[in-house]
């Protein structure tokens, strides 16, 4: 993949721009097992699934620099000025669209864009999100109230697939992306997202995996293997709007998904999967679940102490999917009693080193 952004030295998010892809995937591959090398045997590993080099992205989220009528979409440089990366090659094609309608809408409105240097202004970040239906999700976080009314008066003139609206708050002068306080301004709340056979739904906070044909990858992924196992009973943890929980429902199966995000578990719940039930809780402190299966999702950090609460339970299976090997590595050792049955690596972001990694255990 060619850059012209990463070539005029502008963005250098993608570390690996300008690497052919296929040896992208082969050195990802190469430092994935290294870094897992002491806890799935080589024999375990399945090949790497491959994504596209470009127009992979789902989601944009994209600092509002610039001016009032002239702002710039993308990231800030080093003195706080406003970088616009509205062509960015990652996005997929219909959010790669909505990337450029959004910027004329900006514009247009006369949203002042926050200013770093001098703390004054208002629209501070626009995060998009796209679905394989073509609908959208926008949020736009302000500094203030000051300019809700002002885009609740103008949603006529957003682009006709955007389904979901929200204004965010965001009054301190901190590097965060986002707010607590959130405003729904559409008559819907959910942007509905297909994946494979199921339609999941997603909250303006939702997470949700960057690329949506890898994320289709990955669970499928996860299907075929649970398939071979049969579990009268799955359990599966940091569930978030259910992703995996909805893929492994089956006849006769029940499946309890726990997540701390009450707003997740909403979305997750709208699904409406026969056999499938949520609950809010704290995974982490989890007592033994009961369960044939565990699935385990949890972010960056791991799984911490539920380590420990899995490896004295006696639960025959677990399914760990991770961002992060060097905590799933870390988490493996802390599972003594399981041995890995099998391994996969999804590309979920080319032209970076992050990795995404099924694991299924097996109880010795």
């Amino acid at each position: 993949m060619q850059c012209d952004y990463f070539d005029a030295g502008v963005c250098r998010s993608c570390t690996l721009m300008g690497t052919p892809y296929a040896e992208q995937l082969t050195a990802l591959s190469g430092r994935t097992r290294e870094v897992l090398g002491e806890v799935i045997p080589p024999e375990a590993w399945l090949p790497a699934v491959a994504n596209t080099e470009s127009g992979f992205r789902n989601k944009a989220k994209l600092v509002v620099g610039g001016r009032r009528g002239a702002p710039t979409l993308g990231i800030l440089d080093g003195s706080g000025n406003g970088v616009d990366l509205r062509h960015c090659g990652l996005y997929e094609p219909g959010l790669a669209e909505a990337v450029l309608a959004f910027a004329d809408f900006v514009g247009a409105a006369g949203f002042t864009p926050y200013d770093v240097g001098t703390r004054s202004g208002e629209l501070k970040h626009l995060i998009l999100t796209h679905s394989p239906n073509g609908e959208l999700m926008a949020r736009f976080v302000f500094r203030s109230e000051g300019q809700i009314r002002k885009l609740a008066d103008r949603l006529g003139e957003l682009p006709g697939n955007t389904r979901v609206v929200t204004a965010n708050l965001q009054p301190e002068h901190k590097a965060v992306l986002e707010g607590e306080q959130e405003l729904v301004l559409s008559e819907q709340t959910q942007l509905p997202m297909p994946v494979n056979d199921v339609v999941l739904q997603l909250g303006p906070r939702s997470f949700f995996q960057t690329s949506t044909p890898m994320a289709a990858r990955l669970y499928a992924t996860a299907r075929e293997w649970v398939a071979g196992i049969e579990p009268t009973r799955v359990a599966d943890l940091y569930c978030g709007v259910g992703g995996f929980a909805h893929h492994l429902a089956a006849p006769g199966r029940q499946v309890q998904g726990v997540e701390l995000s009450a707003a997740a578990v909403e979305s997750a719940r709208l699904v409406g999967t026969p056999g499938v039930s949520f609950a809010v809780a704290d995974a982490d402190r989890l007592e033994v679940p009961e369960a044939d299966l565990v699935v385990v999702n949890p972010p960056r950090r791991g799984i911490g102490e539920l380590a420990q609460t899995l490896e004295g339970s006696g639960v025959e299976r677990i399914l760990y999917s991770s961002c992060n090997p060097r905590s799933l590595a870390a988490d493996l050792a802390r599972l003594a009693s399981y041995e890995v049955e099998r391994a996969r690596l999804f590309d979920m972001f080319p032209q970076t080193e992050h990795a995404e990694v099924l694991v299924s255990l097996r109880l010795i």
